[in-house]
C-alpha cells in the first residue's frame, strides 16, 4: 500500500544557498514502517494526477506557513506575515484525491487547508495553544465519529502545537472534537478526516492504524 505525504517547506536564511528545505517528520516514517506502508513525498504540483493514481490515500501534515487569508476573502491582520504559499499545491492535490474517492487525512495545517478548500474559515492568530515541552490538554469526542473509533472514550489528552484554527466549518463537515477553550480540534467528513493536534508527535501508531483499517483496506479488500 502506498500513501502520498505532504513535505513541507522550511526557509532558512541563514543556511544559504542551503536554505531552502523540504522536510517530513521522522516520526511519520518510524510510525508507517512499522505499519508497512510505503510513503511518497509530495513536494511539487508535476505529476500529481500520477501520484494520485499510484497512491491508495493522502497525508496533509503539519507545517509552519499558514493559510493566507485571501483564501477565504480576509485580508492579513497587522501581526501576521505570509511569505511562502503552500496552498495552491494543496488544494490542487486534494481536490484529485477526493475526484478519485480516497481518504486523506488532515493534521494541523492539514485540518486548515481542508477545511478552507471546502469553504470554511479561519481565526489567523489564537493564544494559549502552541504548548511546548510535550504538555497536553483535554479534547472531547463525538461519539459518533472515526475518533471515538480510535479511543472508545469522550476525553482524550493531544498535544497542540498551532496559532491558527477554524473558525467557521466547512459546509458539510462535522466537528467531531473541540477542546475546553471551545477551540475546533476534528472534523471529518466522509472518508476525510483531519485533526488540529500532531499523532505523529504523540507516537500514536493506532490512530494511523485504524485509519488505515477503517478508510483504505476495508475500501480495497483486495489489499488484505
Amino acid at each position: 500500500m502506498k500513501i502520498a505525504i505532504i513535505g513541507r517547506m522550511k526557509n532558512k536564511e541563514e543556511n544559504k544557498p542551503f536554505n531552502k528545505e523540504y522536510v517530513l517528520n521522522n516520526s511519520f516514517r518510524e510510525i508507517f514502517d512499522e505499519l508497512g506502508i510505503l510513503l511518497i513525498p509530495v513536494i511539487s504540483n508535476k505529476n500529481l494526477d500520477e501520484i494520485c493514481a499510484m497512491c491508495d490515500g493522502l497525508v496533509l501534515t503539519g507545517g509552519i506557513n499558514d493559510v493566507n487569508p485571501k483564501y477565504y476573502n480576509e485580508k492579513p491582520i497587522k501581526e501576521k506575515e505570509y511569505k511562502y504559499d503552500e496552498y495552491p499545491l494543496i488544494k490542487n492535490i486534494v481536490n484529485l484525491f477526493v475526484n478519485a474517492h480516497k481518504p486523506i487525512l488532515g493534521i494541523c495545517a492539514g485540518l486548515q487547508e481542508i477545511n478552507v478548500i471546502f469553504g470554511g474559515t479561519l481565526y489567523q492568530k489564537i493564544d494559549n495553544h502552541f504548548l511546548e515541552n510535550g504538555n497536553t490538554h483535554k479534547a472531547k469526542l463525538n461519539k459518533e465519529s472515526f475518533l471515538y473509533k480510535v479511543y472508545n472514550k469522550e476525553l482524550i489528552d493531544i498535544n497542540s502545537y498551532h496559532r491558527q484554527a477554524i473558525k467557521n466549518i466547512a459546509p458539510n463537515f462535522k466537528i467531531t472534537a473541540i477542546s475546553e477553550d471551545g477551540i475546533i480540534e476534528a472534523i471529518e467528513k466522509d472518508n476525510i478526516i483531519a485533526v488540529q493536534w500532531h499523532p505523529e508527535i504523540l507516537k500514536d501508531t493506532k490512530f494511523f492504524k485504524v485509519f488505515i483499517e477503517e478508510f483504505l483496506y476495508s475500501k480495497n479488500s483486495n489489499l488484505m
